[in-house]
């Protein structure tokens, strides 16, 4: 009774309020139970400091910081002039091991008129023959000498020479283009696999053994170059 009392004097029906009025109060009032689970429900504080930083975790560092770390990965003297001559030797150990790979034939050192399996093909084929071609540029410089001695008979065999030299060794050329020719439509089907392929050989056949790039890997007979032995200081 004394609830329902209370009720009506909050609703304003005891205080001469109008009936809409106390009809809006009756059905629009929440409810104790509401009241009550709203005061039950904790309320969370957001963390201050949220967003990027928070989800970063640290600060960004400065600049002079992140070079200073830098060097010191890559452990870079403080010296300037040191520096200097830590990078030149880095970039002479760079040089001479990507030299050492191109001269044993590593693909990825490789210059790209030397890459691919048909040019690998052609080194191989080559190397393992004893062609009369490797020998052009000896004898031109052989010829060349005999050419400036003050002696008109010696002139006259070194001419005779030049031109008995220069004939066989475009025979030569010839057979041994024909030959790689044959060789490569066996093992390369494909014309676009082997374009350019005779050209490349016929240049390197003309190239003395020892001047070769990269260094023949087999013998003249096809016997694989044993590796060499490390130097010992």
């Amino acid at each position: 009774m004394a609830q329902s009392v209370s009720h009506r004097r909050a609703c304003g029906w005891l205080d001469g309020a109008r009936p809409g009025a106390a009809y809006a109060c009756g059905v629009f009032r929440r409810s104790k139970s509401a009241d009550d689970a709203d005061a039950q429900t904790p309320t969370t504080a957001k963390p201050e400091g949220s967003g990027a930083s928070a989800g970063k975790g640290h600060a960004t560092p400065k600049r002079r910081d992140a070079e200073a770390a830098r060097k010191t990965a890559l452990k870079v003297p403080a010296d300037p002039k040191a520096a200097k001559r830590a990078m030149r030797e880095r970039d002479r150990v760079a040089r001479a091991e990507q030299r050492e790979a191109m001269m044993r034939g590593d693909e990825r050192a490789l210059p790209q008129r030397d890459r691919g399996p048909a040019r690998a093909f052609v080194r191989q084929w080559v190397d393992s023959r004893r062609l009369i071609a490797e020998f052009f540029l000896p004898l031109v410089v052989l010829v060349l000498i005999f050419t400036l001695i003050p002696n008109e008979m010696l002139r006259f065999y070194a001419s005779i020479s030049w031109y008995a030299i220069l004939l066989v060794v475009i025979v030569d050329l010839t057979v041994t283009g024909l030959r790689l020719s044959r060789a490569l439509k066996a093992q390369f089907p494909d014309k676009a696999d082997r374009k350019g392929a005779v050209f490349y050989g016929i240049m390197r056949a003309m190239q003395i053994r020892r001047l070769r790039v990269p260094l023949p890997q087999v013998k003249a007979g096809g016997a694989p170059v044993p590796p060499k032995k490390p130097r010992t200081r």
